[in-house]
C-alpha cells in the first residue's frame, strides 16, 4: 500500500509565483556563462555553469541523457488555406524506436494535430524544394478509429525519416516560451552530447555545457557516460489534479547501454552526478528494474517496466550492488548488450533514493511534477532556493540557469 501521505501531497504547496519576464526566452551566446546555484552541505552560494568541475569530487562519475531532439512539428497548408500543425509523439512501435529514424518511405506515429477540425479527411500534403530537388510528404489518417494515428510517406521514398524531419520539421521548442521556434533553435536546443533521435523536448539541464567544460571534467578526471531516455510531451502537460494521487505519469522508454551499469557499479554514491532530472529518473528506476530481475531472473525482456507507485512501500528492496548486478547477468544470460524498460516512475517526497544523491538541474515550473522531485532530494528547502534564485535574477526554465543539488547528509533519502 501506497501512504496515504504520499498521495494527498497536494500540488498547490509546489506553486511559487514565476513571471513571464524572468523566464529565459534564449539561451546565453555561450552556454557555460550560466549562473549556477550551488546547494550542497545545507549551504545555498552563487557560481557560474563553467566553475561547476571546482564542486564535483575528483575521480567521480557524471551521468547525462544523450538523446536528440527531433523537429517534431510538422505543417500542413490545406487547398482552402486552413493550417494544419502535426507535433510527433512516438513511433506507433516503439520498440523499435532506435531503427526508426532510417525508415523509407513510410511510417507510423501517434500524434497530436492542431486545428484539427479543419481537417475531416483526405491527406494533408506538402512540397518543398531541397539539394536534391522537390521532396513531398503526405499524411493520412491510418486508422480512422483514432484520429491522432497518422501514416506519413513521402517522395523519393529512399530518403529517410530523419531526412525528412530534417527538411520539413521544426523544433517542438515548450510552449511556455510563447514565440515560434527560429532556426538558432535547431543547434541551441540541443545537447552538445545528443546522439540518439527521439525526444520532443530537450534535456534542458545538458543545454549549459561545452567542450571547453569538458576538457575541465577531463583534467579532474571526472568521467561521464550516458542513458537514453526519450522525453515525451508529457513534459509539457501541467498538472492538473489537486493531490498527485490523482495525477498519472506518462511512460517514457529508457534504454542503458551495459557498460554504464558497469560504470555504476563501481562509483561509490557520493561520486556519482547525474544531469538532469530525465537521467535521475532513468537511474532509479534501473535500481527497480533490477529488483524485479533479481526475483524473476526469468522476466521478459520486452515488458520491463517500473510503474508510477511501485517503489513506494516496496518491502523487498535489496542492495544497488545486488540490483545492478542482476542487471548485467540478465543481459548475459539474454545475449544483450543493454538494457530497455518503460518507466512511469513518479518522485515525490517520501521517495528513498538508491543511487543518486547529487543532481544537476534547471529551474522548473510551478506546481511540476519535477518541483516535487527536487523536494524529494532536497527536501522543503526548495522554496528556499528558489527564493534565493528570484531575488538573486536567475533565469528560469529551459533556457535560463542552473544548480546543483545534493542530498543533505542523505537525511532524506
Amino acid at each position: 500500500m501506497i501512504g496515504m501521505k504520499i498521495k494527498e501531497i497536494r500540488i498547490e504547496d509546489y506553486h511559487y509565483e514565476l513571471p513571464q519576464t524572468r523566464i529565459a526566452l534564449y539561451p546565453l551566446d555561450r552556454r557555460d556563462d550560466s549562473r549556477l546555484l550551488v546547494f550542497r552541505n545545507g549551504q545555498i552560494s552563487n557560481s557560474f555553469f563553467n566553475q561547476l568541475p571546482e564542486f564535483l569530487p575528483e575521480n567521480s562519475l557524471l551521468i547525462w541523457n544523450n538523446t536528440k531532439v527531433i523537429p517534431a512539428r510538422l505543417e500542413f497548408r490545406k487547398s482552402t488555406g486552413a493550417l494544419i500543425e502535426v507535433f510527433l509523439l512516438e513511433p506507433a512501435f516503439p520498440s523499435a524506436y532506435s531503427a526508426m529514424f532510417d525508415k523509407t518511405d513510410s511510417c507510423v506515429w501517434h500524434t497530436i494535430i492542431g486545428n484539427q477540425k479543419k481537417w475531416k479527411s483526405g491527406p494533408l500534403v506538402r512540397t518543398e524544394e531541397s539539394p536534391i530537388g522537390p521532396v513531398t510528404l503526405t499524411a493520412n489518417y491510418a486508422d480512422e478509429t483514432d484520429k491522432n494515428l497518422l501514416m506519413l510517406s513521402w517522395l523519393p521514398a529512399d530518403l529517410s525519416l530523419a531526412e525528412i524531419l530534417d527538411i520539413f520539421g521544426k523544433t517542438p521548442i515548450p510552449p511556455y516560451l510563447k514565440r515560434d521556434s527560429e532556426q538558432g533553435d535547431k543547434t541551441s536546443y540541443q545537447t552538445i552530447y545528443a546522439n540518439y533521435d527521439g525526444s520532443v523536448a530537450a534535456p534542458t539541464a545538458g543545454l549549459h555545457f561545452t567542450e571547453s567544460l569538458l576538457q575541465k571534467l577531463r583534467e579532474k578526471n571526472i568521467k561521464t557516460d550516458s542513458v537514453t531516455l526519450h522525453v515525451g510531451s508529457g513534459t509539457f502537460i501541467p498538472v492538473k489534479a489537486k493531490v498527485i494521487g490523482d495525477h498519472e505519469m506518462h511512460a517514457e522508454t529508457v534504454i542503458i547501454e551495459e557498460s554504464t551499469i558497469r560504470d555504476l557499479l563501481i562509483c561509490e554514491s557520493d561520486r556519482l552526478t547525474v544531469v538532469g532530472t530525465t537521467s535521475l529518473r532513468s537511474l532509479e528506476s534501473l535500481f527497480w528494474i533490477g529488483q524485479k530481475i533479481f526475483y524473476h531472473p526469468e522476466s521478459d525482456p520486452s515488458s520491463l517496466s517500473v510503474d508510477q507507485w511501485e517503489p513506494y512501500g516496496n518491502t523487498k528492496t535489496i542492495s544497488v550492488h545486488d540490483s545492478l548486478n542482476a542487471v548485467l547477468r540478465f543481459l548475459e544470460a539474454t545475449g544483450l548488450k543493454r538494457i530497455q524498460f518503460n518507466t512511469r516512475l513518479m518522485i515525490a517526497p517520501g521517495y528513498r533514493f538508491q543511487l543518486v544523491h547529487r543532481l544537476i538541474t534547471n529551474f522548473h515550473q510551478p506546481s511540476s511534477t519535477l518541483l516535487l522531485l527536487v523536494s524529494a532530494l532536497i527536501g522543503p528547502r526548495w522554496r528556499e532556493l528558489y527564493d534565493f534564485a528570484m531575488a538573486n535574477n536567475f533565469r528560469f526554465l529551459s533556457y535560463g540557469d542552473s544548480s546543483l543539488l545534493e542530498a543533505d547528509n542523505h537525511t532524506n533519502v
